[in-house]
């Protein structure tokens, strides 16, 4: 027998078979991996610095007007000339600062949904204790947690900034203490219904380039449609304004604030306009969460 040219050896190794020794969990457990797996990927955790910067520049970018109200709060706090209430935005008008936020679903919604289905990991997925509701869960709430910290992280920088600039902490916080529960429940109906909008969309499609541009153009298209309604209509108003899928949350948004639509309000004309605002905005989400059920059935993979 000849021997073997010695460019050519190799070896065997047996590493032995090691069984997972771990605990063990069923559904819950599998969907709270998801969500924790799509967040991550929504926010560029564990990926190269480039899918970091859009995220965190956006968070940055929505800090910008509670550091400037603070910040003019602060340097006419000793000046001798009395500026009363100054507010560089209130916390009502700060939860309608959604076009960032809208942009972010747009192009990161699609991300953690898309490639599911591109890269066939679907039926990997669902070969675990796994439901279409629970997958579902999982996309929408990690996208809609994100959506929630950062629309609710700059309120709480304005909040605790103004109490530290005004006169008085203590009575800051009295005089504002409805904001405690207004921004947070205005700021968690907005976030879900970015997030089962966006994920619905993007489940349509194993495109994320489609995806994004079809949340966006939702936007787009219903606002411009809306305009248009609403410029015909003239001063009375119209309950056509509802096709106006962004403008929905920002309704209820003024519903949870004022106890009425606002003055701004498309619908502030029109009879029963925060009624049909609440019955629209369950609509759209309620649409776009049949989609997401219809599109995730375990019989369909």
């Amino acid at each position: 027998m000849s021997a073997v040219p010695p460019g050519l050896s190799g070896a065997v190794y047996d590493r032995g078979y090691r069984p997972y020794t771990g605990p063990r969990g069923g559904r819950r457990e599998a969907t709270w991996a998801l969500w924790r797996l799509s967040v991550r990927r929504a926010l560029g955790l564990r990926r190269s610095w480039r899918q970091k910067v859009f995220p965190w520049s956006l968070l940055a970018i929505a800090t910008v007007p509670a550091v400037v109200n603070v910040g003019i709060g602060y340097a006419i706090k000793d000046n001798p000339m009395e500026i009363p209430d100054f507010t560089f935005i209130t916390y009502r008008e700060y939860v309608g600062v959604s076009t960032a936020l809208l942009l972010f679903v747009a192009l990161t919604a699609p991300d953690v949904v898309c490639p599911d289905r591109s890269q066939r990991v679907l039926p990997l997925l669902f070969s675990r204790p796994l439901t279409g509701t629970d997958y579902v869960a999982a996309k929408v709430g990690a996208i809609s947690a994100i959506v929630f910290g950062f629309a609710f992280l700059p309120q709480v920088v304005l909040f605790v900034g103004q109490m530290l600039v005004s006169d008085g902490a203590l009575d800051y916080l009295a005089d504002n203490a409805a904001a405690l529960w207004q921004v947070p429940v205005s700021v968690a109906l907005l976030a879900v219904y970015y997030g089962a909008i966006g994920v619905a969309l993007a489940s349509l499609t194993d495109r994320r380039i489609v995806g994004g541009v079809a949340i966006l153009g939702l936007a787009l298209v219903t606002s411009a449609v809306a305009g248009i309604i609403v410029a015909a209509a003239g001063d009375g108003g119209t309950p056509l304004a509802v096709v106006n899928v962004l403008a929905l949350p920002l309704e209820v948004r003024d519903l949870v604030f004022l106890g009425h639509l606002g003055r701004d309000s498309d619908l502030s004309g029109v009879e029963g306009g925060g009624v049909l605002a609440v019955l629209a905005y369950l609509l759209v989400l309620g649409s776009a969460i049949a989609v997401l059920q219809r599109r995730y059935r375990e019989v369909a993979l």
